[in-house]
């Protein structure tokens, strides 16, 4: 008879002590030039990221040349008065550093990210692109053709197609949030090198801008490195630019954009709300994840799970202008895609969703799954340097405390079951949602115009 062979387990591994964890927190100062650091030692983050946020917001862009922010930002990286766009890059590709740089509504923001070995050759060229950026008339004209070259790539993208028609139906014309942020065909066409000095020399300075720095900072003697480089950047003082008011017309109502043909159909469904600054925020925050921030969200349940309309549905906020004033603003919205025939049964469904959960409010298992996902999973979220630099930046663009992260964890364990039904209702009124449908108006118009959810309007994709 043969032996039944043993096997021997290893002992199964336990869980370590929990260790206590916080949002890092900053260390606050002003370079002799008037630029604003904030610093945050990460000990073992041997990759340094540096946001530089520069006070040039979309709103600034002259008359007729949106784009001009985007332009140059890509810009900053295509040559200084030191090294052509061709060293430059190489220069940084002998760092081994990445420099990245975008414009938004608050301003344009720069991105460097490199070993903490390299950080003084990297700081130097970054230092470089802000002091004395070549603007170089062939380069920009380069950039414009490539910016030129996107915006078909973006109108044939359904879901940037709806984000654009949103914005567009939310906003006035008048107002710079209601175009698309890296501007038009026609406005990009306009910008020529001289436009963008011009717009460099009265946004950008140090007295108005931010740099953060975060990494492992054990030897590296940040107050002379700073000094050499980023501290030698020099421009005049500004004065305050007024912010003007937002207003936005959120009246419940359909906008089809007309694709004949199409077998889906986008979904953008959005309002505005409150911003970081409002005592709701936390609330609507964690409703909205409840709503659909997750796979386990009522959204994705009803919709993907139980009906198998999408590949899945996902409700967000999203911050344009934040303010301590009360002139902050954010979008709140739902997006996904479902197959044409299904669209009029899955908008059906989703507003039964909204309503269902205005009448019965969310479970007291469906708020502490959320907690646990957006509390819990922090410290694996803010492992990278550049994960906490962004997040700090995002704070200063955003006007907030330098412990606004820390204290929003707290606030969010806080919150209970009713608060946040409570801030989700308020922020997915059934009657007071916009929404886009970027699809075969042939064959979702009448199936959308019988739910009743809204007036109905059909717009011919560009």
């Amino acid at each position: 008879m043969t032996e039944l062979a043993t096997m021997e387990f290893h002992p199964q591994p336990q869980a370590g002590e929990a260790r206590p964890w916080a949002f890092p927190a900053p260390e606050r100062g002003t370079l002799g030039n008037g630029l604003t650091l904030l610093r945050c030692h990460r000990p073992g983050q041997q990759v340094v990221a540096v946001e530089v946020l520069l006070d040039a917001p979309l709103e600034a862009e002259p008359k007729g040349l949106d784009g001009i922010a985007t332009i140059m930002a890509r810009a900053f990286s295509e040559g200084t008065d030191k090294h052509s766009a061709e060293e430059f890059a190489a220069e940084l590709e002998r760092c081994g550093a990445t420099l990245d740089a975008h414009a938004d509504h608050p301003g344009v923001r720069l991105s460097l990210e490199v070993p903490v070995s390299r950080l003084p050759k990297a700081l130097g060229l970054l230092a470089d692109a802000l002091r004395a950026p070549a603007f170089e008339d062939g380069e920009i004209e380069r950039l414009v053709r490539n910016r030129l070259d996107e915006i078909p790539h973006e109108t044939a993208n359904p879901a940037r197609r709806a984000a654009k028609e949103l914005s567009r139906q939310l906003f006035p014309a008048d107002s710079r949030m209601s175009r698309p942020r890296q501007g038009t065909e026609e406005t990009v066409t306009a910008i020529d090198s001289a436009a963008v000095r011009a717009f460099y020399e009265k946004h950008v300075r140090p007295a108005t801008a931010t740099a953060v720095v975060v990494g492992d900072l054990t030897d590296v003697d940040l107050d002379a490195l700073l000094g050499d480089t980023l501290g030698a950047w020099t421009g005049s003082q500004a004065q305050a630019r007024p912010v003007p008011s937002v207003t936005a017309d959120d009246t419940g109502r359909v906008i089809i954009v007309d694709r004949p043909g199409a077998v889906q159909t986008q979904l953008l469904i959005g309002r505005v709300g409150a911003d970081r600054h409002d005592r709701v925020w936390p609330a609507q925050v964690l409703g909205t994840y409840c709503l659909g921030g997750t796979l386990t969200s009522r959204l994705d349940r009803v919709l993907r799970e139980e009906k198998g309309y999408t590949y899945g549905v996902r409700a967000f906020g999203q911050v344009l202008r934040s303010a301590p004033d009360g002139t902050g603003i954010s979008m709140l919205a739902i997006s996904g895609s479902v197959d044409t025939p299904n669209t009029g049964p899955a908008l059906d469904d989703l507003w039964k969703v909204l309503r269902t959960l205005a009448a019965e409010g969310l479970t007291d298992a469906e708020r502490d799954v959320a907690v646990q996902n957006l509390v819990g999973v922090a410290p694996l979220k803010y492992e990278t340097a550049g994960a906490v630099a962004g997040t700090l930046a995002d704070q200063v663009e955003q006007h907030l405390p330098d412990d606004f992260q820390a204290t929003l964890y707290k606030q969010l364990a806080a919150t209970g079951t009713v608060e946040a039904t409570a801030a989700a209702v308020n922020a997915f009124p059934v009657d007071r949602l916009v929404t886009v449908l970027v699809g075969d108006a042939a064959q979702i118009e009448e199936p959308v115009r019988a739910l009743g959810i809204g007036e109905v309007s059909v717009v011919t994709a560009e």
